[in-house]
Order: structure tokens, then C-alpha cells, then sequence
């Protein structure tokens, strides 16, 4: 059926809602809009859902988000695990809240116990409560950071982490399995709760989590101390973060914290924002506009549904705000962490740093500096939750710290996702661990840069939209492999990896080797002197992806060499 086809059934057909067939009235005529809403089906990849919300089968909507949810609770019913039920949690987009009761109510037509959020909170305690209430699965309702349009769907498995192969495959080989919306089941709410199958997860959740979390703190006299003097701005960005992060930095001692009162509150049209991703400078404005005003040390900001955190931290020879990448912030809170353990006599023997591809070379600097197994792993943090998983089950290895490059981090076990709560949590810990040292945290980065060299990374997406983007992206990325690179302008290429492939070829003896890695449209190349580029397609948006890093004596040598490897990168893409 071609999308004309699929259109003229969706304004005709009994089983769509007379809304559903408004709204696709009114792009009556309209070809290129309706092609780029029935062109495909939202497909339910390894990352779950995201899509534009709107009527059309490549749309977030009440029936791509149903057909979703039956494939699941069919998968569900499969593995017989039905009675230990599906925590569910939702963030502040629009229809939000909507989505996560109707997936409660299909999951409870099919006899599966649901765990429902009373009201919005954030991935990570979305991860802690399917470990907590052991539940089978989990689900969150959200697009993380894109923009408002959007929404998404992401489903979690027993360890609270995102479902990993093979179980991927079959839960989304069940999805495609729903031909027809009609055989999607449905309850009310009343007949749920009186089933019994309908619960609701409400404060006693957030006790424990903040509980866990203020466990996970290496100095709390020293933050109960420095606490008082640190000035702290905070922006959950209009999405979840505040729903806890606020409660949790008072509790642990931060005795000067400001929250940006135009985005305190939840809003799913993000009014304040083009963007509500702490990766882009431009959501700080308002933060730190505050910052100035009050004179804070610190100014951080969580996405939507709070697990990426971006920061700004004051230079006290300047008085500028500086902004740290997701891999600075990251490994700022890794060596604070590490170096305390190790101080303490706690840090296992055993210890593992979970990084990612792309994400900055660092981490194996530190790793090894502290005598711990660097694994990486590909992007996503869902890979980072297979290692925990694995380390768990063998009982082998001992989880000390895990990140990426997109903002997120995890600084304990007692979830399987990014936890931007808890990274905003480490980040005050360390600001007032270091104050009492007579330190700023931009000093601390410097510090980190010092001891093991200055890397540095920056990443380029490049976006194009609808089918023929799609297209232009798959293009870019088949003509990108079958080049014969051998240098990238000035920069002799070592070893290049076709991960989707599954080679290694070292280009000086010709040598191939296999990656380790799970197939996946990734190319990685390794340069001399340190340096490094990654190219992928986007998972979740209609984007090409260049990361890139490299290493210098100083930071000015650093930064030209980031600037020059990044213009070489996109005249090898073109």
C-alpha cells in the first residue's frame, strides 16, 4: 500500500477517531505533507519510539503508540511474566501524560500488571523503580531533549535498563506482528483498578530514590560545610528534574540554590527554549542571566526527562562562566569519584569505567591511572546496562562508573540509565569537596587536564529531514565506507573499523581484525597523534552524526587541532 493509499484508509476507515480524520482533512492536497506522514511506519527501533506527534502512520499518535504497546504486552505474555507487571513513568511533552495512561490501560487489557507514576518523573527513577518493584519491563514517555513537536516511547527490561539484542528483535518482530490497529485491547480505567491491575507509584518511590542517591556520596560533611557558601543555579529546563532535584540538593546541605523561575514549572511547549537540550548553549540564557545576578559558582541544567545535565561553572580569574562538553562534565565527576574511592580505601580491585566509542579518550587515561578495566562499548547507554547486567549475573566485576559523551552519566548501580539527578548531585559534592580546597571546579578541570594532557572533542550533526533525507543520510554514509582513506588531509589514518562490518583493518600492515563490537552503521578511524573521528547515523533524529577528539600539550594546541580535524571531517563526508 503506498502512502496515498494508507491516507485515503486513515480518513475513511471506522477504526481512526473522527479527530484523527480531521486533521488529515485539513493536509487534503497538501502531497509532500502527507507523504512524510504515511511514507513509513514510526518504526519501533532498538531506542523504542520517536516521532513528531500528529495523525499518520510515521506520527506519534494514540494508535502508533497502542500498536507499540500490544506488541509488547504479547511479548509479555510469551515469557509468562505478566504477574511481576510494567513500571511506567512519563515526562512534560505534550501528550505525555496521555500516552502513559493508554499504554497502563492496554498492558492491563492483556492482564499485565502496570506500576503507573502518579504524576511525571524522570528516566532514572523510571530505571530505580522497575529494579525496585522488579518488574519485568518498564516504559518512559518521552522524547529527551528534541524539540517539542516531538515525543517518544522507551521501553526498559527486568534490570531497568533499555532492552538490548536479542530481546530488541523479538519485542519489535512482535510489534510488526500488529497488522491491524483493531487488534489492539483496551480497559477502562475503572475495571483496571479493580482488577487490581492498575497501581499507582507515588512519593514513597522518590524517599527511596533520593535515600539511594544520598548514599552514593563519598564527603557529606564536607558538602553539609561548603554547602552553605556554594551558590548554585538550577534549570530543569520546563521538563521533570525538578520534580526531585531540588528536595535532594537541600537535603544533602547546598544552602544557595536558585532555580530559574521561568522554567521551573513542566510545560511541554518548553516556551522559554528553542531547544530544551542542556547540549546547546543557548538553553542557558536565563540560568545564567540568574548566575550573574546572585554571583552562583555553579549553573546546571537537566533535559526533559533528566537524565543528560550540562553545566556551567565560574572561572574565578576571569569571572566568565565556562561551559563544559558532556565528556568534561562527565569526567570531571569520574576522577572526583575515583580519586576519592581510591583516597578512602574503597575503590574494588575489581572496578570497571564503562565509556562508548565516541565518547572522549580520556576515560582510558583515567581508567588506567587508577587500575581500573576501561570497556567500551557502542553509543547508546543501554550498552553500558548490558555490561553492568553481565558484571551482575557473573559476578566478576564491580561497577565503579559509566558515561557518554551525550551528557549522561550513571555514578552508581542502583539504575541502569544516564542519571542527570544524580550527576547534578556529584557535581555539587565536588564543587564543595574541591571549595575546600580553595578551588573552583573550572580549577579541577584544569587540574584534570594538567595530569593527563588536554583532550579535547566536539561533534557535528548534520540533519536532513523526510524521505529523501533518510535517503541522502543512508547515501552519505554508503559513499563515506567504500572510500580508500588513507590520510584525512594532514592526519595519517592508523586503523579504520567498519563496525557494521565487524572488521578492524590496520593500515600500516593490512592486518584485519574483528571489532568485538555488535554490528552496528559506525566508522570509526584512528588517526596518529592521538586523534580520532566516528561517523554514524542518528538513532532517534534525522541526523548524521561526526564525533571527533585529540590530544594536546596545552589547550590553545588542543583547540586548533579540533578546529582543522573538524573541517577535514566534513570535506571527507561531502
Amino acid at each position: 500500500m503506498n502512502y496515498l493509499e494508507e491516507y485515503k484508509k486513515w480518513c475513511e476507515s471506522p477504526e481512526f477517531d473522527e479527530e484523527t480524520k480531521k486533521e488529515l482533512l485539513e493536509i487534503k492536497g497538501n502531497e509532500k505533507e502527507i507523504e512524510d506522514r504515511f511514507y513509513k511506519e514510526l518504526e519501533f527501533g532498538t531506542a523504542g519510539l520517536r516521532g513528531i506527534i500528529g495523525a499518520g502512520t510515521n506520527r506519534m499518535n494514540k494508535y502508533t503508540v497502542g500498536k507499540a504497546t500490544q506488541g509488547l504486552a504479547n511479548y509479555i505474555l510469551e515469557q509468562g511474566t505478566e504477574s511481576k507487571g510494567v513500571a511506567i513513568s512519563y515526562d512534560s511533552r505534550r501528550m505525555s501524560k496521555e500516552f502513559s495512561m493508554q499504554t497502563a490501560l492496554i498492558l492491563c487489557a492483556n492482564g499485565i500488571k502496570t506500576y503507573l507514576f502518579e504524576s511525571l518523573r524522570p528516566v532514572p527513577e523510571l530505571s530505580f523503580a522497575v529494579r525496585q518493584l522488579k518488574c519485568t519491563a518498564g516504559i518512559m514517555i518521552t522524547a529527551s531533549h528534541n524539540p517539542p513537536k516531538y515525543n517518544g516511547y522507551k521501553v526498559y527490561w527486568d534490570d531497568g535498563a533499555q532492552i538490548v539484542a536479542p530481546r530488541d528483535k523479538d519485542i519489535i518482530a512482535k510489534v510488526r506482528a500488529v497488522e491491524n490497529f483493531s487488534e489492539i485491547k483496551t480497559i477502562s480505567e475503572e475495571e483496571a483498578k479493580s482488577k487490581g491491575l492498575l497501581n499507582f507509584v507515588r512519593k514513597e518511590m522518590d524517599d527511596k530514590y533520593i535515600a539511594t542517591l544520598k548514599s552514593c556520596i563519598l564527603n557529606p560533611e564536607i558538602v553539609k560545610e561548603q554547602g552553605k557558601k556554594l551558590k548554585v543555579v538550577y534549570t530543569p529546563l520546563h521538563g521533570t528534574g525538578n520534580m526531585v532535584a531540588e528536595r535532594l540538593l537541600k537535603e544533602i546541605g547546598i544552602g544557595n540554590l536558585y532555580v530559574v523561575p521561568e522554567q521551573k514549572e513542566p510545560d511541554g511547549n518548553f516556551p522559554t527554549v528553542d531547544y530544551p537540550n542542556p547540549e546547546d548553549p543557548k538553553a542557558f540564557k536565563l540560568a545564567l542571566e540568574l548566575a550573574k545576578k546572585v554571583d552562583a559558582d555553579v549553573v546546571l541544567a537537566t533535559d526533559p526527562d533528566a537524565d543528560r545535565l550540562g553545566i556551567f561553572a565560574k572561572d574565578s580569574k576571569t569571572g566568565e562562566y565556562k561551559n563544559y562538553t558532556g565528556n568534561m562534565s562527565a569526567l570531571l565527576i569520574a576522577e572526583y569519584r575515583i580519586s576519592q574511592m581510591q583516597e578512602k580505601g574503597i575503590l574494588p580491585a575489581n572496578g570497571m569505567f564503562i565509556t562508548t566509542v565516541v565518547s572522549s579518550e580520556l576515560a582510558k587515561a583515567i581508567a588506567k591511572n587508577y587500575n581500573l578495566e576501561c570497556i567500551e562499548v557502542l553509543t547508546g547507554f543501554k550498552n553500558i546496562g548490558a555490561v553492568m547486567r553481565k558484571a551482575e549475573e557473573n559476578g566478576d566485576k564491580t561497577y565503579v562508573f559509566g558515561f557518554e559523551e551525550s551528557y549522561g552519566c550513571l555514578i552508581g548501580d542502583y539504575a541502569r540509565d544516564k542519571d542527570g539527578i544524580g550527576a547534578v548531585m556529584a557535581l555539587c559534592e565536588a564543587a564543595c569537596y574541591y571549595q575546600s580546597k580553595g578551588k573552583t571546579l573550572w580549577d579541577a578541570m584544569m587540574d584534570i587536564y594538567e595530569k593527563y594532557g588536554y583532550y579535547k572533542e566536539t561533534q557535528v550533526s548534520i540533519v536532513r529531514e523526510g524521505a529523501e533525507g533518510a535517503e541522502e543520510i543512508k547515501q552519505m554514509m554508503t559513499n563515506t565506507r567504500n572510500k580508500e582513506i588513507e590520510k584525512i588531509r594532514a592526519h595519517k589514518l592508523l586503523k579504520f573499523n567498519d563496525i557494521s562490518k565487524d572488521i578492524v583493518k590496520n593500515m600500516q600492515t593490512g592486518e584485519i581484525t574483528k571489532t568485538g563490537l555488535p554490528k552496528s552503521n559506525v566508522l570509526y578511524y584512528e588517526l596518529e597523534d592521538n586523534n580520532w573521528c566516528c561517523i554514524r547515523p542518528s538513532g532517534t533524529e534525522p541526523k548524521i552524526k561526526l564525533y571527533m577528539g585529540v590530544k594536546g600539550k596545552t589547550e590553545e594546541e588542543a583547540s586548533t587541532k579540533l578546529e582543522k580535524l573538524k573541517e577535514d571531517m566534513l570535506e571527507v563526508i561531502q
